[in-house]
């Protein structure tokens, strides 16, 4: 988020901080609630989960970035990360995207495609990717 919030002020620019919980959670969940619908309610599940995201995501911003906030949107969604990111790039009509990487790449991650690589594919704007521990 420093690189996003650093390139935003140089920019003058808006920042969308988008959260995506992955479509294979919730799958699993849906699963789980199938067949223990006593137990688990698939609806309230997501809606928790989403409501739980933007909460952290504005407490991040909050501690964080505060004097930036009201320059900063914060969507949750569901989906496949990587096509909801290129969904909210044409949606929001972004003009280039921060990402973070976790890192946790390797050659496998590299043949087959992560999310983030996915995304530097089929962006349609330019795509900075940003490793943790970097400073500005």
């Amino acid at each position: 988020m420093e690189y996003a919030v650093a390139l935003a002020r140089a920019m003058m620019a808006e920042i969308i901080v988008l959260n995506v919980i992955n479509i294979r959670e919730l799958e699993a969940i849906k699963l789980a609630a199938s067949h223990h619908p006593e137990q688990i309610n698939y609806d309230s599940y997501v809606e928790r989960t989403k409501a739980d995201r933007f909460r952290r995501v504005q407490e991040l911003i909050s501690e964080h970035f505060s004097p930036d906030s009201n320059k900063m949107k914060t969507i949750v969604t569901t989906g496949i990360p990587y096509k909801s990111i290129l969904e909210v790039i044409d949606n929001e009509k972004i003009d280039i995207v921060v990402q973070g990487s976790k890192g946790r790449g390797n050659a496998l991650d590299t043949l087959l495609g992560s999310h983030a690589e996915r995304v530097f594919r089929h962006a349609p704007v330019p795509v900075l990717s940003v490793r943790d521990g970097m400073d500005v």
